[in-house]
């Protein structure tokens, strides 16, 4: 569970688990043929077949901020480069979503910039003049409210806002369990809210599992302060390292990186649990991925789109705890992994997700308030 430091991210309207398949919009495909795969928006008539073959002319993609152990990203791309023979360099594992901007900014034109972006929706959407409009062959399969309509960007994966802990602890099922006096200097929240989208939808929980909500983060701010004043609250970021060592033995944190710890942990005699904090409305977030309409290999970039949101690399999020956007129509179709869902066991209760606007007044708010710790 390397843990990459996120943006803020904003949300589609609403969640994976709950949201109706969109239709698919019109696409300007190339000729099978097409060589300039820099302006194709679709794989065209030559199918993933052509887009990957000539990925594999290319090379290599560059991937940036997508560390192995973040939502099983270290088997997709094993599994990728397997099936198509594209090595895949993988940049900066731990940057956040602003470096991807960045960095794509300061390599421009030397050919190890980033092909393909993982994004939180702040930054996703800020930034849109950087990107590619693509669709790829199941385009169909994702909800409207969880993609730009021509394929600049669209929602890949989502979690939920967990805590993880050592079982030797004792249970831990709410929130609230953390102010328990035994809990001192135990507690840790990954990352900085002001500039993790973890550590950010972290407040969120707090707060709605004590009398706030999406427009109102105070009582979650409220909820650190005091865990911060007992002492329960560490200035920590939790790392694998932190928690193997008991460094940080309970962790809030995504519901995928918590739960690649169980089997991280399991052979150093560590029994790690994962809960969706029961005392309120679960949280939920998406990332979001984008091709760098400066990419050095476009026909990787594509093809690498395709595998992720293919049946396969849905997937493979999805046993790494992180919930696929096409989850819903591959459950209809059958073909979603139902070992690796059960092992998520998602809330049936429909998730908080903060909108564009309720994250901008909760960041306002937190950059005034959040004075209390520093969490590094």
């Amino acid at each position: 569970m390397e843990m990459k430091t996120r943006v803020l991210t904003t949300l589609a309207a609403a969640a994976v688990i709950v949201t109706a398949c969109g239709g698919s919009s019109a696409t300007t495909a190339p000729s099978a043929a097409a060589t300039d795969w820099k302006t194709a928006t679709s794989a065209g008539a030559g199918g993933i077949d052509a887009v990957c073959a000539a990925g594999k002319t290319e090379g290599t993609v560059n991937l940036i901020a997508t560390p192995p152990d973040w939502a099983n990203y270290g088997q997709m791309i094993t599994d990728f480069t397997a099936k198509y023979g594209i090595k895949v360099v993988s940049d900066q594992p731990d940057a956040d979503s602003q470096t991807e901007i960045d960095t794509a900014k300061q390599l421009a034109g030397t050919g190890r910039q980033p092909d393909v972006f993982d994004l939180g929706g702040v930054v996703a959407l800020a930034h849109t003049d950087m990107y590619a409009p693509y669709q790829v062959k199941t385009w169909g399969d994702i909800p409207a409210g969880n993609k730009e309509a021509t394929g600049l960007w669209f929602n890949n994966y989502s979690g939920f806002v967990s805590i993880g802990y050592d079982s030797s602890l004792g249970t831990i099922t709410k929130m609230a369990d953390l102010k328990d006096p035994k809990y001192k200097g135990k507690v840790a929240l990954n990352g900085d809210p002001l500039k993790a989208s973890a550590g950010f939808n972290g407040v969120v929980a707090a707060a709605v599992t004590n009398g706030g909500s999406a427009d109102n983060i105070q009582p979650g701010i409220d909820f650190f302060k005091a865990l911060s004043a007992s002492g329960n609250l560490l200035p920590v970021d939790p790392a694998p390292a932190t928690i193997a060592s008991g460094q940080t033995p309970i962790v809030i944190d995504w519901t995928y990186n918590n739960g690649a710890q169980i089997a991280a942990l399991a052979p150093k005699g560590i029994t790690w649990k994962v809960v969706v904090p029961a005392d309120g409305p679960p949280v939920a977030s998406f990332y979001n991925s984008a091709i760098n309409k400066d990419a050095a290999h476009p026909a990787a970039a594509r093809c690498w789109m395709e595998y992720a949101f293919s049946d396969a690399g849905q997937n493979t999020w999805l046993k790494g705890f992180a919930m696929p956007v096409r989850l819903q129509a591959m459950t209809t179709a059958g073909t979603i992994d139902k070992t690796a869902l059960a092992a998520v066991n998602p809330p049936a209760q429909a998730p908080v997700i903060m909108t564009a606007a309720q994250t901008d007044a909760a960041k306002k708010l937190l950059t005034s308030s959040w004075n209390f710790i520093t969490i590094k």
